[in-house]
């Protein structure tokens, strides 16, 4: 297992810029998980799991499925984390597909995909794990020193939501050590439920109990030249 430092050292530290705020959406109560397939961002209200265009900000399709926290995408499939366990869905006919336990038994809040396997944020354990899509094996946990919310991979970095005493932020976190490497803070009393990017500049955000999706710049870094390294896909939650 593997867990912060206690004190972060050289942690970049930044203020959300927000892009665009959608919703609240016509009979949403709340927005939890996030997921972005290339088109659509999907946002887990309860009770259905949405499609929303991006760029209308109109909900264009919805599944009638349980989508209780965090969301993921493959690829190919959604994955969809329900009280204790995991739903593998079509996206196309909303059937289950298949189904693995959920890690923190109930307790888990984020959701992505990467490196062909699942990541799986444990909100009041402040744990990411891991985890055998498969099986639902968990393979590796990463510690956080905040309620982990959504979860998210985008150009080899993991990125996680934390919302504690109402305040959020952003982390960039070593997936091998925990270690904050940068932080972006939300604005005071905004909160973020789920968490993904779209592989470019900007993360969505899940705004939790307000109903709401906020848009959020992702810092850009340049890369080395001859900088090759694999990225993971992202998905979340």
């Amino acid at each position: 297992m593997t867990s912060p430092n206690d004190e972060v050292t050289n942690m970049k530290r930044s203020s959300a810029e927000i892009l665009r705020e959608y919703g609240p959406f016509p009979g949403v109560d709340g927005v939890h998980g996030v997921t972005f397939d290339g088109k659509y961002v999907w946002y887990a209200s309860g009770d259905k799991l949405n499609a929303l265009d991006p760029e209308r900000g109109t909900t264009v399709r919805s599944i009638d499925v349980a989508a209780h926290a965090g969301t993921a995408f493959d690829g190919r499939h959604l994955y969809q984390i329900v009280e204790d366990r995991i739903e593998k869905i079509d996206p196309e006919s909303g059937r289950v597909l298949a189904t693995i336990p959920a890690p923190g038994g109930g307790g888990d809040s984020g959701l992505a995909w990467a490196e062909g396997a699942l990541w799986v944020g444990q909100y009041r354990d402040r744990k990411i794990h891991q985890v055998d899509p498969q099986s639902g094996a968990v393979l590796r946990t990463i510690e956080s020193n905040r309620f982990v919310t959504g979860v998210t991979w985008v150009d080899g970095e993991l990125w996680h939501g934390t919302w504690e005493a109402d305040q959020a932020d952003l982390r960039h976190v070593d997936p091998r050590t925990g270690r904050v490497l940068e932080q972006i803070d939300m604005p005071a009393g905004v909160g973020v439920s789920g968490l993904e990017s779209d592989g470019h500049d900007r993360f969505y955000c899940g705004g939790g109990n307000s109903g709401t999706l906020r848009a959020v710049r992702r810092p850009v870094r340049a890369r080395a030249p001859g900088d090759g390294a694999a990225t993971p896909d992202p998905a979340d939650d």
